[in-house]
């Protein structure tokens, strides 16, 4: 795509899902460097299965920034599960008032997480090579963060086990779904609970493609209580027999 022709179609795009407020020259230009940089790397090895630069501004950049009306100013999230960076790279970037920490366990994607962090000058965002089950027993990072997110990771019973224990009291866990969210969302009901949260809402996160709407969700959990010392569980616990 000429670049004249991204510039319009990020353009549009951010205004047509009602985040010009977020969109400068700079960070135009910080978005083309990405949506390049991550085009090349993804010939290295596998980042995305998205390469149409107009998909990838819709499915990889909108919808991560439609997490940003949860994100209060100044705190401090955890993307869990962050794979190629996403949502962590557009909302680092969008918002330099955040602190953002990008967890995966896979070793090339979060070299490609920092690599990319530094290529854009983006200084508020860092990426560790990690376990989610692992980092939540550890007392650096678990009860750590004002809010959590996760973007499509597992189903909701167990993604709320591995994030649940990074949320503090009083933060939210907001978790990325397609159109099974709100089923989802009512069979996790008993671990939300178990693990010290409360489900507060799920809501839509309407994507509007060219004559196309697909229909994203946000389930919005709450941290009221502390996690119990026992999860997460091992792996294969968690997956086996979600609560």
């Amino acid at each position: 795509m000429e670049k004249k022709d991204f510039v319009s179609t990020l353009t549009q795009q951010f205004k047509k899902h009602s985040l010009q407020s977020h969109l400068s020259f700079e960070k135009t230009e910080a978005f083309y460097t990405l949506t390049n940089h991550l085009l090349e790397e993804n010939e290295k090895f596998n980042l995305t299965a998205i390469t149409d630069e107009r998909k990838i501004i819709l499915l990889h950049y909108i919808d991560s920034l439609m997490l940003l009306p949860h994100l209060k100013k100044g705190i401090k999230m955890a993307d869990i599960g962050t794979g190629a960076g996403f949502p962590a790279l557009p909302v680092a970037l969008c918002r330099e008032d955040l602190t953002v920490h990008a967890f995966d366990s896979t070793d090339k994607r979060i070299r490609y997480v920092n690599e990319t962090a530094q290529l854009l000058g983006i200084k508020n965002l860092t990426g560790e090579t990690m376990r989610a089950e692992t980092g939540a027993k550890d007392a650096k990072y678990r009860e750590k963060y004002d809010a959590v997110v996760a973007r499509g990771v597992a189903e909701l019973r167990v993604l709320c086990e591995y994030c649940l224990p990074y949320v503090k009291v009083g933060g939210v866990f907001l978790a990325m779904k397609g159109q099974s969210a709100a089923r989802e969302a009512q069979d996790a009901k008993r671990a939300i609970a178990m693990l010290g949260g409360k489900l507060k809402t799920v809501e839509a996160a309407t994507l509007y493609g060219e004559g196309e709407e697909i229909q994203h969700q946000i389930v919005i959990i709450e941290k009221v209580s502390k996690t119990p010392a026992l999860y997460p569980r091992e792996n294969n616990q968690i997956t086996k027999k979600p609560l």
